[in-house]
């Protein structure tokens, strides 16, 4: 089945920055852009109010994405659209139309003064109900946030790209979260910065005096052990530049530091089948919320 870039687009600011992103990353990717309405049919009593019947939702469910396809088309020529109309509940059918996507795309609102994401509850869903990967951006996202300054210190999209940064647990290197970070910097011929947060197992951090040198040590073991897990993805990208960051501390805080200057953040989410249900990481979910460039979220067993 023909895999497609996918973002889910309400008409709203943020699914509109969504919808650019993605086609954009369509363009990197050389596949086609499908733009997904979602809309969940209003209570029958509401329904029936003259502001809001049938044929008052019909004609915004069909505008919405129509004029998106239109304006996209335009800024973006070369990129196929596809249109799709869905009804029910958004974090549902947007979990399901991602199961046949390269990627779905979602949007964020931004904290406004402070950086980063607010992420309501249909994205949480969607993350951590998906097995592809998710990608949230923030409503505010421009083309050219993602590149270098230009010499007057402007951000410029004909300046490279910025770094993709990559959230990686040297404990539990996966495979497919690895291999995106480095086919996402490929693509963008930019360079891609491993980040690794590090602490004391419990029984050095607690009731141990301050030892230089065991800290020493044990950020030596970290740093090997980051740069052993890289090794074999330098050798299969050997065009990518690559640089390691093992820092002692919160592998969130970190990241969302990292995230500053970069083009795209990439982090896991651990697939787990539980009577629980699934979810989202503690450290994705910092990542989430804090991160100042779009986060690509990679599930993997």
């Amino acid at each position: 089945m023909l895999r497609t870039i996918t973002v889910g687009l309400d008409g709203s600011q943020e699914s509109r920055a969504a919808a650019e992103w993605a086609a954009r990353e369509a363009k990197l990717r050389d596949l086609p852009l499908k733009i997904v309405h979602v809309w969940e049919p209003v209570p029958e009593p509401m329904a029936e109010a003259p502001l809001l019947g049938a044929e008052t939702q019909q004609h915004w469910t069909e505008r919405i994405p129509r004029e998106a396809a239109e304006g996209i088309g335009l800024r973006h020529p070369g990129v196929e659209v596809i249109r799709e109309q869905l009804s029910g509940h958004p974090g549902h059918a947007l979990a399901e139309v991602a199961k046949s996507a390269e990627l779905l795309v979602l949007g964020s609102r931004g904290f406004g003064g402070i950086g980063g994401f607010m992420v309501g509850s249909v994205g949480l869903s969607v993350v951590a109900h998906t097995d592809r990967p998710v990608v949230l951006v923030r409503a505010l996202e421009q083309a050219a946030d993602e590149h270098e300054p230009d010499p007057a210190g402007v951000p410029s999209t004909a300046t490279p790209f910025r770094p993709v940064v990559l959230g990686l647990d040297v404990e539990h290197p996966d495979e497919t979260l690895i291999e995106f970070a480095f086919d996402a910097a490929r693509r963008r011929a930019t360079s891609l910065r491993v980040v690794h947060g590090w602490n004391p197992p419990p029984y050095y951090a607690y009731g141990t005096p301050a030892n230089p040198a065991l800290h020493e040590a044990l950020a030596l073991s970290d740093a090997e052990a980051l740069a052993e897990a890289v090794a074999p993805w330098r050798k299969k990208f050997p065009d990518v530049e690559v640089v390691e960051q093992s820092r002692y501390g919160s592998p969130a805080i970190h990241v969302v530091e990292a995230s500053r200057h970069a083009s795209l953040v990439v982090v896991g989410r651990r697939i787990r089948h539980s009577s629980f249900g699934a979810h989202v990481g503690h450290v994705t979910h910092a990542i989430l919320h804090h991160s100042t460039a779009p986060v690509a979220v990679v599930p993997h067993s």
